[in-house]
């Protein structure tokens, strides 16, 4: 069984950078320039992807809902706020 995280050391530069290795890089497809996301969690720094809107539009859905479906949905969260 494969973990859903992968770890790996590396360290930060003389002057504070963090360069991901090569290896990460090309798994998360980062290309040079590109910004990325950084989280502070506690004692976690947590860096991620910032997808375009092209990388979005090509994932497929997770969810498939009808129209109708959607419709009901936020009718219903529509009551529940003005609760």
């Amino acid at each position: 069984m494969t973990s859903k995280f992968e770890k790996m050391v590396f360290k930060v530069g003389s002057k504070g950078e963090i360069f991901p290795p090569k290896e990460i890089r090309k798994k998360l497809g980062l290309k040079p320039n590109q910004p990325i996301l950084m989280t502070v969690h506690g004692d976690k720094l947590i860096i991620r992807k910032i997808h375009n809107i092209e990388e979005i539009l090509k994932t497929p859905p997770k969810v498939k809902i009808s129209y109708h479906a959607w419709k009901q949905f936020k009718e219903q969260l529509s009551e529940d706020y003005e609760k």
